[in-house]
């Protein structure tokens, strides 16, 4: 498939070019950090951020909210069908 923007370095304003099915886990981070989440049932989710910080935040359905989380808590997150965007 042809990409022109191949040639491109990526950054953080381009669009995700992965979507990963993310299970809430109080014991495991991700495989990598994500670019934004999106959750097709909204509520709370409760990350661990790339710097450290835990936060629980309320995320509405169908936006990529835009978030370097390196853990999705099962404790405190209540939002469904989560995607991690990469």
């Amino acid at each position: 498939m042809a990409d022109r923007f191949a040639d491109l370095m990526p950054g953080l304003s381009s669009p995700p070019t992965a979507i990963v099915s993310i299970t809430p886990d109080d014991d495991n981070d991700l495989a990598q950090a994500t670019r934004a989440l999106n959750v097709s049932a909204p509520g709370n989710i409760r990350v661990t951020m790339l710097e450290g910080q835990i936060e629980t935040i309320f995320v509405g359905a169908g936006i990529a909210f835009p978030l370097r989380a390196v853990r999705v808590w099962a404790t405190g997150t209540d939002a469904g069908g989560i995607k991690g965007l990469y």
